[in-house]
């Protein structure tokens, strides 16, 4: 009998340079705190680096804090020369980070604020530090991807109408096939480097408020109170990330949760939508998100 998975799988870390953006709350708080007890040195991309340094002494370890804010180019292009006052590369990249939005907004860049903090963001981080990462990029996603449809005219929901868990799902659709690209890519250049998706189930503590709006907060201290009984714990979120380093699995893999409905449960290899294993759609999205963030990947070979 195969005993369960735990992040003790994970070894000694030690040597190993790990960024993981989003790491002071929910599945990235998580995944560091894991990854720093293993040994490694864990760079947190964060957007409040005052709140990511008292983290940083809480998980105790190796840590180092770099300022990251994805829904801003100016932010996510700084970063590779921080991230080079730190060290001379990495290891494994975790694109981690990720955010809703109770009312369509835009970023500076003029992006719809999910999509473009959810999937642009991570996208060109991907692509500027690409020569810096030695083996592996896990990027988070997540089963709401199985609700989503694209339009790739209206990815920045311009003239679609705008609601909440929409434009999440449709962000987690663009991250699912964001990675099957990726994956492709990577595997017909035969680079060292490879990546994977997961999905780290519910977990309550990873639930953003979305307004400071009486009713919505309300609603937020339900789902809170049910997630207290019903969802993962950040640790329990960060299995199928920290599953993705420990284990030997193919590259390109989806790794979710094996409880009902993939809402909680030990981490496994999983299934993805039909249109997310659409190398065609995959393709398209990858030179729509070129041309937004005027980033490509690096010459691979």
């Amino acid at each position: 009998m195969t005993s369960a998975w735990t992040p003790a799988r994970l070894g000694d870390l030690t040597g190993k340079h790990i960024v993981v953006t989003g790491a002071t709350n929910g599945v990235g708080l998580g995944t560091a705190q894991a990854l720093a007890r293993a040994g490694a040195h864990v760079i947190m991309a964060v957007r409040n680096t005052e709140l990511g340094a008292q983290r940083a002494r809480e998980i105790g370890g190796t840590t180092s804090v770099l300022r990251l804010d994805l829904a801003d180019q100016a932010s996510v292009r700084a970063f590779p020369a921080l991230l080079d006052e730190v060290c001379s590369g990495i290891d494994i990249l975790v694109n981690n980070a990720g955010a809703l939005s109770q009312h369509r907004a835009d970023t500076v860049d003029g992006f719809e604020m999910t999509i473009g903090t959810n999937f642009l963001g991570p996208f060109a981080l991907t692509n500027l530090i690409f020569d810096r990462i030695r083996t592996q990029i896990v990027n988070v996603g997540s089963d709401a991807h199985k609700s989503a449809r694209l339009r790739l005219d209206d990815l920045h929901l311009r003239s679609t109408k705008y609601n909440v868990m929409g434009a999440y799902a449709r962000s987690k659709l663009a991250v699912m096939l964001w990675g099957l690209e990726l994956d492709r890519r990577l595997r017909e250049a035969k680079s060292p480097v490879v990546s994977q998706l997961t999905h780290p189930g519910w977990v309550a503590s990873n639930l953003s408020h979305v307004s400071d709006k009486p009713l919505m907060s309300v609603l937020h201290r339900g789902v809170q109170a049910v997630g207290g009984l019903l969802a993962n714990d950040i640790s329990e979120g960060a299995g199928p990330t920290l599953y993705c380093i420990s284990e030997p699995i193919p590259p390109g893999s989806y790794v979710g949760v094996d409880g009902v409905r993939g809402l909680r449960g030990s981490p496994v290899l999983i299934g993805r939508s039909t249109l997310a294993c659409d190398y065609d759609v995959a393709g398209r999205l990858w030179e729509f998100a070129e041309r937004e963030t005027g980033t490509t990947l690096p010459t691979l070979g």
